[in-house]
């Protein structure tokens, strides 16, 4: 086992993975810190262009762009507040008020550490917690993976902001799309329509860039239309001093332990982590009046939380194949392109791999945090790149990506197709994720529901003799049944106030 660790290590420390992760994590800031370019973008952009690229040096690259993404968020929120991602969202609470107060520098260093403490908290947990987890779940048989991926497909309803009924649809379409292809178990063709270059179903990449990609740049040019555009904006000199950073150790651990127990429990949510973490933090100070008016606990405690939740989330997705949030769910069909099945088996079968994402997710944190103190002294010139000369090069990637990993024009359509779609869903409220997690649970799903009938001659009771399956299943039930739970509890609140 020493060996594997060591050699997955070495292979994250190889000159090509340093390199990509370096890229990653400064393209990565880059796209967290302007509004339009997401998280979930950036990953999927960079999905096709590490297409081919050895495991390590594509989940270095992936696995920085997520970690710069997060963290890039609280640039424009400090400076301008405006959030460049969801995660930046509570760090509004204290960052343009330091900023009003001329202590922006200390706010943008003060989230750069936080943010590099919590990666790292956050880390640790995984490196130690993951083992464990999917060496219990190596017990699991076809039931019990059928009953992991229903409860990844009920909680595509909780990725939807409170909107579960659209939510419901959004992972209908992506049930709808799966079904696309030739038949796990029979071979047969289903709703090919006779199309050849739809016999092997929809190509995963095409339909991410068109998804989080295209979408958002269609989004953005409309801003871009009105005039909507983020002004430079002066980065004062007064920086963080130790006993600043000092004061916040038990805030940044705790915040840290938020974040990471958020981002283990699948679709809870990085803003959930954040503003739990700040009213902690808010809770607990020494001087909590000045909260809300430009205060460094809110900041650390903020940014310490979202950065945490990126370890968290791994978890789920490499143990169980269940994403923890929307950036893993794109990185579970980044590692299915990859040739590699999420899931207890992957720690049996490629533990060299393994363990050099553990190592690659670490280097991650730290080169954000050498990058992110450089990048805070130019922080002000970055935001302000206008959106009519970013958006054409963006465009143009989401081409060469969709065209590039099978050389198909027919990608380009799909490209096309899913990017209207993708448009329309975010005009209309709709959630994208349930899409694409219902799209890659599903066959597992249907694959492991046939596997299991099949095992026990079309006796159903299999899916209720195990208990593991039997609670996960009720999990599942629970999850889809709580909207209607909650109403319930809340009308029987209010009639016992009346």
């Amino acid at each position: 086992m020493f060996s594997q660790i060591l050699e997955g290590t070495l292979l994250a420390l190889s000159l090509s993975s340093i390199i990509a992760n370096l890229m990653g994590v400064t393209l990565g800031i880059i796209f967290g810190a302007l509004p339009g370019l997401t998280a979930a973008m950036g990953v999927a952009l960079l999905i096709p262009l590490t297409f081919g690229m050895p495991a390590i040096d594509a989940f270095s690259a992936l696995l920085g762009m997520y970690v710069g993404a997060i963290y890039g968020g609280c640039i424009t929120a400090i400076l301008v507040g405006t959030p460049g991602t969801v995660a930046a969202a509570a760090t509004m609470l204290e960052g343009p008020a330091l900023t009003a107060k001329g202590q922006s520098k200390k706010a943008l260093d003060m989230a750069t550490i936080a943010s590099f403490i919590g990666g790292i908290f956050s880390s640790l947990v995984l490196v130690s917690i993951a083992p464990l987890l999917a060496k219990a779940a190596m017990t699991f048989g076809a039931p019990e993976y059928f009953a992991v991926a229903v409860f990844g497909l009920a909680i595509v309803a909780s990725l939807s902001s409170g909107q579960v009924i659209k939510g419901i649809i959004a992972a209908a379409l992506g049930l709808l799309f799966s079904s696309i292809g030739l038949d796990p178990v029979t071979g047969d063709m289903r709703n090919t329509f006779d199309n050849p270059n739809l016999f092997n179903g929809l190509s995963l990449v095409p339909v991410l860039v068109g998804l989080f990609a295209v979408s958002q740049v269609f989004v953005t040019i409309e801003d871009v239309i009105r005039g909507v555009n983020l002004k430079e904006t002066a980065v004062t000199q007064e920086g963080l001093k130790l006993k600043e950073l000092s004061g916040n150790f038990i805030n940044f651990i705790r915040s840290s332990a938020i974040g990471t127990v958020i981002g283990i429990i699948p679709a809870t949510g990085v803003s959930a982590a954040s503003f739990l973490a700040y009213s902690e933090a808010h809770r607990n100070s020494k001087t909590p009046e000045e909260f809300g008016k430009g205060c460094l606990e809110g900041i650390a405690a903020t940014e310490s939380s979202n950065n945490a939740v990126c370890g968290g989330a791994l978890i789920p997705l490499l143990t169980l194949g269940v994403p923890g949030d929307i950036v893993t769910a794109i990185m579970l069909g980044a590692l299915m392109i990859q040739g590699l099945t999420p899931g207890p088996l992957l720690f049996v079968e490629h533990p060299v791999t393994v363990y050099g994402l553990f190592a690659a997710f670490i280097l991650a944190n730290i080169l954000m945090l050498g990058v992110g103190l450089i990048t805070v002294r130019i922080a002000g010139k970055i935001i302000a790149i206008p959106g009519n000369l970013l958006m054409p090069i963006v465009l143009t990637l989401c081409v060469v990506g969709g065209f590039a990993v099978n050389n198909s024009t027919f990608d380009l359509l799909i490209v096309a197709i899913f990017g209207t779609l993708g448009y329309f869903m975010t005009k209309f409220d709709f959630p994208q994720p349930p899409l694409l997690l219902a799209m890659i649970l599903s066959p597992i799903a249907e694959t492991n529901f046939r596997r299991a009938l099949s095992i026990s001659q079309n006796d159903y009771s299999i899916f209720y003799t195990s208990p593991v399956t039997c609670i996960i299943l009720f999990i599942s039930l629970l999850i889809l049944l709580n909207p209607l739970i909650s109403m319930a509890i809340n009308k029987y609140k209010n009639r016992n106030r009346n």
